[in-house]
């Protein structure tokens, strides 16, 4: 597969979303975020996040062990 790059100085594609819009929509985001949190316990949220890591650490486990089996059909 051959790759095209563009210049650095030129962005991929043209935002079709204003600007305006982006703003809105990052600061509704912000403040949904910041009521989930209020209505949540601490535990909660930093059982969330444990679990988060714990997941992500996995699929890293996954991704090293497929790798490795690659790697190893290489040398063969």
């Amino acid at each position: 597969m051959v790759e095209h790059e563009q210049p650095q100085s030129e962005p991929r594609h043209r935002p079709s979303v204003p600007e305006e819009v982006r703003r809105h929509l990052h600061q509704a985001r912000a403040e949904a975020r910041a009521g989930w949190q209020a209505m949540l316990p601490p535990e909660f949220l930093q059982h969330r996040r444990a679990a988060r890591r714990e997941a992500l650490l996995a699929a890293r486990s996954l991704i090293d062990h497929v790798l490795k089996r690659l790697e190893e059909a290489e040398k063969s």
